[in-house]
């Protein structure tokens, strides 16, 4: 049994002729093998990045900042055929865009460095911190003390152990 309605066949409904099908196939294959380009030079490069030294580095950062966009700007270009619209139209979408993603990677870039700085470390209450390092000397877990140099403020007491249950006779 065979499904069919009314509705004309793609083909038929624009009224492609082979010549522009393959110019339209031509594009899209375009598209492609520039994004696949694009997106093998970023993985050659997240992988090598330890390599050749480049891990934190701005440059980085940057690299695949501007990687990324082109990818995007490439979508919206091509694919929402954005490209084929006026330049004011164009604007008119890209504009908004564009100034957020300015200030969202502004945000990533400054405010994701702000925990690096030691003086911005969190500073732990000092019972919790004497109850961890307690704990972990109580479970046979002192290296960890000894890693990250913690010690005993002397600011809080030793635990009182629990009095011990009297034997039932």
């Amino acid at each position: 049994m065979e499904f069919h309605d009314d509705y004309p066949q793609y083909e038929t409904m624009y009224h492609h002729t082979e010549e522009e099908g393959k110019k339209k196939r031509r594009k899209l294959w375009n598209v492609f093998w520039i994004m696949l380009a694009i997106t093998m030079v970023e993985l050659f490069v997240g992988f090598n990045a330890t390599k050749w030294g480049l891990t934190g580095g701005g440059l980085l950062k940057w690299g695949f900042i501007i990687l990324t966009l082109a990818k995007a700007g490439f979508i919206v270009m091509k694919f929402m055929h954005l490209g084929d619209e006026t330049k004011g139209m164009k604007y008119t979408i890209l504009a908004p865009y564009s100034l957020f993603i300015g200030y969202l990677i502004f945000i990533i870039l400054v405010e994701g460095t702000y925990c690096g700085y030691p003086e911005n470390k969190t500073k732990l209450n000092e019972i919790f911190m004497d109850q961890k390092i307690r704990n972990n000397t109580k479970h046979g877990r002192q290296y960890i003390n000894d890693m990250h140099g913690m010690k005993l403020s002397g600011k809080t007491p030793e635990p009182v152990a629990p009095p011990a249950e009297e034997a039932h006779h």
